[in-house]
């Protein structure tokens, strides 16, 4: 794991210089942003999150059909993939099999603990979830408010990983 945490990177003001994305390492330090680890801004890019699946045919038919995922990366190309990149909307999506994670990276990945879960917003969380739940995705928690503004559903993958829907409601 990377031990960089990015407040620690930047000096004042640390906070909201990354909204910009078109601030190249340059103009951050024309702005007094000096970065403690010289050009690891301009490393870092394209960020997303990895998944690690017992059945990658199944997480890929569910983040595909289901959730509207589009496939940008596979390997091997033919046959049953170990690796697959998807993206929504500019969020990118990593699926891979646990005997790759074990293969590759010497780590026993085990799907589905609640150590994190899947974000995605909607315009409508009945619609969503009722479309997802026709389909054998398994709710843990049914559409619902919270707070003022938001309505959520959890649901999980078929490796058991949460899957949140949110909407903005008036």
């Amino acid at each position: 794991m990377c031990g960089f945490i990015l407040p620690e990177l930047i000096q004042p003001p640390s906070f909201p210089f990354f909204l910009n994305s078109s601030l190249s390492i340059e103009d951050l330090r024309a702005q007094g942003l000096t970065a403690r680890a010289p050009d690891m801004l301009g490393m870092l890019e394209s960020p997303f999150v990895h998944l690690y699946t017992r059945d990658i045919e199944a997480g890929l038919r569910f983040y595909r059909d289901l959730l509207g995922f589009k496939e940008t990366f596979r390997t091997p190309n033919e046959g049953t993939p170990t690796h697959v990149e998807r993206t929504l909307r500019g969020f990118g999506l990593g699926l891979g099999t646990v005997e790759a994670a074990k293969r590759v990276h010497g780590v026993d990945a085990t799907p589905g603990l609640p150590a994190m879960s899947l974000v995605i917003w909607t315009e409508d969380v009945d619609k969503t979830c009722q479309q997802l739940t026709s389909a054998g995705t398994p709710v843990v928690q049914p559409p619902h408010n919270v707070g003022k503004h938001n309505r959520n559903a959890l649901l999980r993958d078929p490796d058991g990983n949460l899957v949140e829907i949110v909407a903005r409601v008036a």
